[in-house]
């Protein structure tokens, strides 16, 4: 008896330990998704395959997200066209070398407050010893429109 006792804690802690909420998984599984993906395109995938994933994803997307996420699709393109558009844990994500340079995150996916425009560690942004690397979105003005394509074009550089 003592045994299960034991087990039972040990698995109830184990499985609080690894908890991941509903849309967590879902990204897990859409990016496993994506990987079989990538798998199956092997060396024949274009950019332009890329492209069309995003932006059947954007489509997808709730109203304020898609408008948000349509205008940074656009800016990134524009100020780094070298980056290869892609989804990255069901998300739109543009990449270098393979290496996700950027992303996109709906407010939606994850039940947020906000839209989240983030940069990886591949993206070169350092400023000293403290810098950001995700940004909130509500709304996108023309400034933030021009901040972003600045942090896209260094990043990038």
């Amino acid at each position: 008896m003592t045994t299960q006792k034991t087990t039972a804690r040990t698995a109830a802690k184990s499985k609080s330990a690894v908890a991941f909420t509903d849309e967590e998984l879902a990204a897990m599984k859409e990016h496993a998704q994506e990987l079989k993906t990538a798998a199956r395109r092997g060396s024949r995938a274009t950019k332009a395959d890329g492209e069309q994933d995003v932006l059947a994803k954007i489509a997808d997307m709730a109203d304020a997200d898609r408008v948000l996420a349509e205008r940074i699709h656009a800016i990134v393109k524009d100020s780094a066209p070298q980056l290869a558009p892609k989804l990255w844990y069901g998300m739109p994500a543009y990449a270098k070398d393979g290496k996700v340079v950027c992303f996109f995150q709906s407010a939606e996916k994850f039940k947020a407050r906000y839209a989240t425009l983030g940069f990886n560690d591949s993206a070169n942004l350092d400023d000293g010893t403290l810098w950001p690397t995700a940004f909130a979105l509500t709304k996108l003005t023309a400034d933030d429109e021009k901040r972003i394509g600045e942090l896209v074009r260094r990043a990038v550089g």
